[in-house]
């Protein structure tokens, strides 16, 4: 008999405890969005505290949002600030209505990219240069300026390319003949583009700052919308300019023509009694709509695989932010009822409809391997897979237990797992395997994604198979803090400690990534780093043992050789410090003869600058007879200020710098094939992250960039106490 879902019930959650009540319930607030309008209203700032003092919060709780509240009603008395001007904390907010995304919204719709400009630069083909109109120009200029990538060893890349080049020169140059790509020599018009680069690698600071000026400009136009009366950024204003798709992976479609976008093709979202911005001149809007049930300014179809593209609020945004909030949300609910979907998809492991069983086993899979679900895939659509799309191939059994998995995953990233899984998940392939099954049939031929999701939201009102992984990826994170964390290590060690854990969880989602070509050479320079570290204490040393020989037999920790400082290594630093010091020294006299010269002052001589250099000079004649210089003649640290106290302690600031360093090189190479920002941004709950780094006094910029402080400002109202 078939088995029934159950629904489960999510109950709330440890009500003890305060830090398990999510921030969005904590307080109720009105819709209306500025402190100074809640201040207005008295019926609301009763309504507030009376909420305030019937929750469970704790007294400081209380005072804190008191406090709030009390703000609010200083900037209504003192006037201080606009409306746009003020934070608004959404997430305080006790009913955050998800139907309807806005009321008012303006906004000055999109940028375009300029139009091509020709450079003239001639297509050389069978040995003979071709002028080409600007149309075809543009798409032979997108291929050439890729001649040096490995897109010109993709066979498809080539193929479409040619492809789609011959249509547009049919289509603007009819009577040019060209039917052979071998015969093409893009070279001259590679050229031309390399010549613009470096040139645009010299520019003066002067046409820098204007370009930044241009470019800061356009962001303050199309950069901002006013939703609800209050500034929030845009993200992604820019329609994205023709050129040749990429693809991830191996995309079928790769080398196609991404056609310019008009602005016939844009729709525009915006509030009914807003102003619609206008078109560029001799253009229209593909049509206006005032749909406030979705969070999109702008959205037109792209031209290669006919995807909706969207002009959205950027990641630091109310709206954006209430997304990731109800996301981890929703992941964290999942605790509550995870035990009994789990035991129900073990009980069904043996059910005696195959679909159940098949769907039983998708579940376990995802649940223990944080899979992604999987979409089946269309022709031309890159092959990837997830769970519910594998195939015979993607999966083999070693006895006694273990199951193989080898897949390409999202981005045609190889997934690659040999892992021990239940007794009956294995018996259970292994029939899901049995012929005439073979390579190229689905391993779930009974189950696709929308029947396991529409399954699983049985269980728990949204639940779906990507809501497993963000639960999964949040409680390794939390469990790997509390396993890694030694309270009593320094902050560069937590760091690395925090490093350690995201890193599980990267591993868990599969986040893998190809070693970077500068790995070795950011290695190298970390290297060096240490190297200096330690020359400079050996220096200090060496002072040290001439202020005072006794310490020697003292001290001898502080004497130990440095093993890995070379004479030659040592030579070659001197020299390059050397260097460094007369380009700083020179600088200098440039700059105070700038200033003297602006006050109208007399300038300083050469021979002030000789005199700044002697010294210089004098190191730099003894480095040059391949002599490394003496305590005596250059000591680390001047003779006034040098005692052995202050030696001591500048080599402990340096062992201590060492150490942070070599912590860093260990972090780099070990994360060298695991992309860690992935997991931080999509399925880390950041209130894990914020709250251990409140716990453990660490600065939460060493952990988080500050776009994702911005991203996630809701979270960073967390106590140091809450969990996951």
């Amino acid at each position: 008999m078939k088995r029934k879902a159950s629904a489960v019930k999510v109950e709330a959650t440890d009500s003890s405890s305060e830090s398990d009540v999510p921030l969005a319930k904590k307080i109720k607030k009105p819709a209306t969005p500025s402190k100074k309008a809640v201040a207005k209203s008295p019926a609301t700032k009763t309504a507030i505290k009376k909420e305030t003092a019937n929750s469970k919060a704790t007294p400081a709780k209380k005072a804190k949002v008191n406090k709030e509240v009390a703000k609010a009603e200083a900037a209504q008395e003192e006037g201080e600030g606009d409306v746009d001007e003020q934070e608004y904390k959404w997430w305080l907010e006790q009913n955050m209505d998800n139907s309807v995304k806005w009321k008012t919204l303006s906004h000055n719709g999109v940028f375009f990219p300029p139009e091509y400009e020709p450079h003239g630069v001639p297509l050389v083909y069978n040995g003979k240069p071709v002028k080409l109109v600007p149309a075809v120009e543009e798409v032979a200029s997108y291929f050439a300026q890729m001649l040096q990538t490995d897109y010109m060893n993709n066979p498809t890349f080539l193929k479409n390319f040619f492809r789609d080049f011959q249509a547009v020169i049919r289509e603007h140059q009819p009577n040019l003949l060209i039917d052979d790509l071998s015969k093409c020599n893009f070279q001259r018009i590679f050229d031309h583009f390399d010549r613009l680069r470096e040139r645009k690698k010299s520019m003066s600071k002067q046409e820098r700052d204007k370009l930044k000026a241009e470019k800061q400009l356009i962001k303050d136009r199309y950069g901002v919308a006013i939703l609800d009366g209050r500034k929030e950024n845009v993200g992604n204003y820019n329609i994205e300019p023709p050129a040749l798709f990429r693809g991830r992976g191996e995309h079928p479609r790769t080398g196609c023509l991404k056609r310019r976008i008009r602005p016939e093709d844009v729709t525009i979202n915006i509030g009914k009694e807003a102003e619609v911005p206008a078109p560029p001149p001799g253009h229209q809007w593909k049509s206006v709509i005032h749909d406030n049930t979705v969070a999109w300014l702008a959205t037109w179809k792209e031209t290669v695989n006919d995807n909706t593209k969207y002009v959205l609020f950027a990641a630091n945004s109310s709206l954006k932010g209430q997304s990731d909030l109800r996301k981890f949300e929703k992941a964290r609910n999942l605790r509550g009822c995870v035990d009994k979907i789990r035991r129900d998809y073990m009980a069904d492991l043996k059910d005696k409809v195959m679909a159940t069983r098949q769907r039983a086993t998708a579940l376990y899979l995802i649940d223990k391997l944080a899979l992604r679900a999987g979409n089946e895939k269309g022709e031309d659509e890159a092959d990837t897979v997830g769970c519910c799309s594998l195939r015979f191939e993607h999966v083999s059994l070693e006895q006694p237990n273990t199951l193989v998995l080898d897949f390409p995953g999202k981005d045609s990233v190889r997934y690659y797992n040999a892992v021990p899984v239940d007794e009956q998940v294995f018996k259970n392939i292994r029939i899901f395997k049995r012929p005439p099954k073979a390579v190229g049939d689905p391993l779930f031929d009974r189950l696709n994604t929308t029947q396991l999701n529409k399954h699983l939201n049985q269980l728990m009102p949204g639940l779906s198979a990507k809501v497993f992984r963000t639960f999964n990826a949040s409680h390794t994170l939390q469990e790997q803090l509390k396993e890694k964390t030694d309270p009593n290590s320094s902050v560069a060690e937590k760091v690395q400690a925090y490093n350690r854990a995201n890193r599980a969880v990267a591993e868990l989602c599969n986040h893998q990534r190809a070693v970077g070509k500068a790995h070795d050479t950011q290695m190298e320079k970390l290297r060096e780093k240490v190297r200096a570290q330690q020359y400079q204490r050996q220096r200090y040393a060496q002072q040290l043992a001439d202020i005072d020989p006794k310490l020697k037999k003292k001290r001898p920790e502080l004497f130990k050789p440095e093993e890995e400082l070379t004479e030659a290594w040592c030579l070659d630093h001197e020299q390059e410090l050397s260097r460094k010091e007369r380009e700083k020294v020179e600088a200098k006299f440039a700059k105070d003869n700038a200033d003297r010269a602006e006050k109208k002052e007399a300038l300083l001589k050469k021979s002030d600058l000789k005199d700044r250099l002697a010294d210089i000079v004098a190191k730099d004649k003894l480095l040059a007879k391949g002599k490394l210089p003496t305590i005596k003649q250059f000591p680390p640290m001047r003779p006034g200020l040098a005692t052995p106290e202050r030696l001591i302690a500048a080599m402990d600031k340096i062992t201590e710098r060492i150490k942070v360093t070599q912590l860093q090189m260990e972090d780099k190479d070990e994360n060298k094939t695991i992309a860690l920002g992935t997991s931080k941004l999509n399925y880390n709950d950041p209130r894990i992250t914020v709250a251990w780094a409140k716990a453990n006094d660490v600065p939460l910029e060493k952990l988080f960039a500050k776009t994702l402080r911005d991203k996630f400002k809701w979270a960073m109202d967390v106590d140091a106490d809450w969990e996951f």
